[in-house]
């Protein structure tokens, strides 16, 4: 009896050896593999004379792309982010050089929606291409802050910003940003909630009438509606909050999986987790190993699978949709990367005139 004991154990322990041999093998192969393919991807540096802070950015196929920032600059490219044309767009109420567009959404080569912060907050609509521009929406509020706009389809959107009087700024558009109308249902926001216009991603209009935004500064929350944003539901969030600057700054849902990114925009801290994902509709909150390499503003699908992150400090890439993510580039000072709505074209743009093709390889 002891001596079939010990060789069932002798032949228990090779195999367990044989297995655990087997599984580091194929963990060593998997993540090379994620290695590899985050070699792939590199930015390549677009040359432009405008040096504007760029925060607004809409890529709407592989071929057309708008863009928009400080000193009333807007720009555009119809050929893929290999030249561009810029112009200055004035903002009733303000001196151009004041004026910082933050919120743009693009249909095509010719109409776009964009809106300035601070007040007066105001939406403009152009449909020849940027050549004009007329103004469709004013507010004089003092507290009046646009962060995001989004749009369902080439009629139905969104614009929200900051609270004013504690609800939260929220327009809602059936006519392709002709004619606003408030939201009658926007969020009632706690004391020091508002949300950061980083990277015009704070605000995703999603299939079915669904419609996610995020929330930060002393309170960080998401928030979700079913029904166009008439009745809304708010989310906790382990996310750093509880200072002006710190709390969610981007937002997203690819495939069933959302994703946060953020943290102190003030204070770099190593120790703070700047990425969670959850699986179960923001129940449970997971995190990343490894995580993003430091605080994000900006996070964006690139397919089911792969997410870009981007801020102040370089960017990021995931392979397996959030689980763990690795570095693809150091460049300092970007705010915002997005991928066409139609396409495959990824642009990145920051301060200082940072604008960037996102080039993958198969």
């Amino acid at each position: 009896m002891s001596t079939n004991l010990s060789a069932y154990l002798s032949k228990s322990t090779r195999l367990t050896k044989l297995t655990m041999k087997k599984f580091s093998l194929i963990l060593l192969l998997c993540l090379s593999f994620i290695s590899a393919l985050s070699q792939n991807y590199s930015l390549k540096k677009s040359n432009i004379d405008i040096k504007s802070h760029f925060r607004a950015l809409s890529v709407v196929d592989d071929r057309v792309a708008w863009l928009a920032g400080t000193g009333a600059q807007v720009g555009i490219t119809t050929d893929g982010g290999k030249s561009w044309a810029f112009t200055t767009v004035p903002v009733p109420g303000f001196e151009d050089a004041k004026v910082d567009f933050r919120s743009l959404y693009a249909f095509d080569a010719q109409r776009a929606v964009i809106a300035n912060v601070g007040s007066p907050a105001t939406i403009l609509l152009t449909t020849d291409g940027g050549k004009t521009w007329k103004s469709v929406y004013t507010n004089s509020h003092t507290d009046a802050f646009f962060d995001g706009i989004d749009f369902w389809n080439d009629k139905e959107g969104l614009i929200y910003g900051d609270p004013i009087d504690g609800k939260m700024l929220m327009l809602r558009t059936t006519d392709g940003g002709n004619t606003w109308q408030e939201v009658a249902g926007a969020p009632q926001l706690e004391k020091g909630e508002a949300s950061f216009a980083a990277s015009g991603t704070g605000l995703h209009c999603l299939p079915g009438g669904k419609v996610l935004i995020c929330t930060g500064g002393i309170v960080s929350r998401l928030w979700k509606s079913d029904d166009h944003g008439d009745h809304w539901k708010c989310i906790n969030v382990p996310m750093l909050q509880g200072e002006s600057m710190t709390g969610i700054f981007s937002c997203t849902q690819n495939k069933n999986t959302l994703h946060i990114v953020g943290g102190n925009y003030g204070k770099e801290d190593p120790a703070t987790i700047h990425h969670y994902y959850s699986v179960d509709g923001g129940a449970h909150w997971l995190t990343s190993s490894p995580s993003v390499s430091g605080f994000r503003e900006c996070v964006e699908p690139v397919s089911k699978k792969i997410l870009i992150a981007t801020g102040p400090t370089g960017s990021d890439v995931s392979f397996d949709n959030g689980r763990s993510w690795k570095s693809i580039s150091t460049e300092k000072g970007l705010h915002v990367v997005r991928k066409a709505r139609k396409g495959s074209l990824i642009l990145a743009a920051g301060s200082a005139g940072a604008l960037y093709v996102v080039h993958s390889k198969p």
